[in-house]
């Protein structure tokens, strides 16, 4: 049994310095082969998940999901410094240290109590290791808990960091496409008139946003859970956004079509890759719901005529619905998967921007 014990701590301290490394340190591809991070992740998502649908006031729903991104790292920290514990525990037991106690029994209790001490620095000194291999355990193990700490607390400000940057665009996007954001709002702001300059502009942009978004949330999923600050917003609503917008522009506009393609490219491409890291499989087709139906179509079509906004002529509609099938599918699922609305193609008659309202009211 003290093998046993002594290979399963082993173990156990291995697979957590590795995931520690993995998570924190490691840039990560989007398959990997240790997932414990992600099993914690989806594992404790399940319980946030099920409560929110509960939750039939939409305010008080997003509050409960904007605790879980924070409240995850502290649930992570103190798994992986609970199972390093333990490891050490097992270690311990397993080579059968002799140990310098009281007229007390030692049992396994004894040895988780003594790695706590030691991996916490607490230096009681009523438990103490005895021969040389147990005292240099206790020095490993000691060097192990400041690491660990050390390394988380440098973790977080990376993490803000990431979440600020993508926060700050998305902020802005709300002057320019409206509240919630909105493909059709989007090009009627940047296209008066037919000049399509600012919208040309926008996109490289939103290109450049897109791969950032790519590279921080593949390395820290975690961010995937990280709430917007203010109703209406989202980062899947965002990229959902400039992926309709490119979409209507390389099928229906011509001068800022080549932009568009290359903002639709790395948009896709972070949707497709973030849906993989999540574990979440494209919805089917037949089971996408209809965001732009035709008459909606005809509705954008009479919003940019009004506009001086011209579509290229052609099968405007059919063409526009082959690039929809491009990324829909990983956009409902995810949507399915974080609880996050995606956003209309034409905004309602009564919406009404972030930037206008306030706690007292709102501009009228």
């Amino acid at each position: 049994m003290r093998i046993l014990g002594l290979l399963g701590g082993v173990a156990l301290i291995a697979t957590i310095l590795w995931d520690t490394f993995e998570t924190i340190i490691l840039p990560r591809r989007v398959t990997r082969r240790i997932r414990l991070t992600s099993l914690v992740y989806r594992s404790a998502w399940k319980p946030s998940f099920v409560t929110a649908k509960r939750i039939k006031n939409p305010q008080l729903r997003e509050w409960v999901l904007s605790i879980f991104g924070p409240l995850s790292l502290f649930i992570l920290l103190a798994i992986w410094a609970t199972a390093l514990i333990f490891g050490y525990a097992f270690v311990f037991w397993g080579i059968h240290e002799r140990l310098g106690v009281s007229s007390e029994p030692v049992n396994f209790l004894t040895y988780l109590y003594m790695s706590g001490v030691t991996f916490f620095t607490l230096g009681y000194g009523d438990v103490t290791p005895v021969l040389p291999v147990g005292r240099f355990l206790a020095v490993v193990e000691t060097a192990n808990g400041f690491g660990l700490f050390a390394v988380v607390i440098s973790y977080l400000p990376v993490l803000y960091q990431s979440f600020s940057r993508r926060e700050t665009s998305i902020s802005l996007l709300d002057a320019r496409a409206g509240s919630p954001s909105s493909a059709v709002e989007l090009i009627r702001r940047h296209c008066r008139n037919g000049d399509s300059a600012e919208l040309t502009k926008l996109l490289g942009e939103w290109e450049r946003w897109s791969a950032e978004l790519l590279e921080s949330h593949l390395s820290y999923p975690v961010l995937c859970y990280f709430r917007s600050q203010h109703d209406n917003q989202s980062w899947l609503r965002a990229i959902t956004t400039v992926l309709d917008t490119c979409a209507l522009v390389m099928v229906g506009l011509e001068a800022p079509a080549w932009q568009a393609r290359m903002t639709f490219a790395i948009t896709r491409h972070a949707v497709v890759d973030i849906a993989q890291v999540l574990k979440t499989k494209p919805r089917k087709k037949e089971l996408c719901t209809e965001r732009l139906s035709a008459e909606d179509f005809q509705r954008i079509r009479s919003i940019f005529s009004e506009h001086r906004i011209e579509l290229k002529p052609g099968e405007v509609d059919r063409r526009l619905s082959e690039l929809r099938e491009m990324y829909e599918p990983y956009v409902f699922s995810l949507s399915d998967q974080l609880l996050m609305p995606l956003p209309p193609w034409i905004l309602p008659k009564d919406a009404i921007d972030n930037w206008k309202t306030s706690a007292w009211g709102r501009i009228q």
